[in-house]
């Protein structure tokens, strides 16, 4: 659920104005998942663009703040979102902590990284949400550590319903500034994207998993 149309449109405008939206049809990127997909959001370029950084803290706290209320604990996602829950957490003032992708393999081993207590609430800041999987495997480990997850917040989504269901079935919350749909309309809106674009890319959101095999 994004958090409201107007922030949505204009984090599709932000995103397609420094190039953190990138097509390329011909040469396909290839996910971890991997699946072949011919459009790419790059969320850490608009740490690089402060004006996009503070709309994107700004909202998110403002998400955080009127979905969940103030938690104990920010927690981010390695790695993308790292930053931009450390910007989150002090904007509200309270501790960040991070979750790796898994744990680390010397010294403590941890899985997250920072300090917390059982029984604290936190809520948990992702930059992208595709498939969902990695990010309700963070939410997993918090749950797992004795925290209460809260919900999500998310700069964007692609709006898959495999993602959707994980999300339900979950028990976990989620909000996000931006979402595929408004990012496709603001796309050919701008001229980014032509209509032949579009077709191609609501053909792609419809099954990922066999787009051009």
């Amino acid at each position: 659920m994004i958090l409201d149309i107007e922030t949505a449109k204009q984090v599709a405008k932000s995103l397609l104005q420094i190039k953190a939206i990138i097509l390329n049809t011909e040469d396909p990127f290839v996910w971890a998942s991997g699946w072949n997909s011919p459009i790419y959001c790059d969320n850490r370029i608009s740490l690089s663009h402060s004006e996009v950084r503070t709309f994107i803290r700004q909202h998110l706290v403002e998400g955080v703040i009127s979905r969940y209320g103030k938690p104990d604990v920010i927690a981010g996602v390695a790695t993308g979102a790292i930053a931009h829950g450390v910007l989150v957490a002090q904007e509200l003032g309270v501790p960040f902590i991070y979750v790796r992708a898994s744990a680390k393999e010397h010294g403590r081993k941890n899985l997250i990284e920072g300090k917390w207590e059982s029984g604290q609430s936190v809520v948990v800041i992702e930059d992208l949400i595709s498939s969902g999987n990695s990010s309700l495997a963070a939410v997993k480990a918090l749950r797992d550590s004795g925290l209460k997850v809260n919900g999500m917040g998310a700069i964007f989504s692609y709006g898959f319903e495999h993602a959707k269901k994980s999300f339900e079935e979950a028990s976990c919350e989620l909000f996000t500034l931006g979402n595929y749909d408004i990012l496709i309309d603001k796309a050919l809106e701008t001229k980014y994207i032509s209509k032949n674009d579009v077709k191609m890319l609501k053909e792609w959101r419809e099954d990922p998993s066999i787009w051009n095999k």
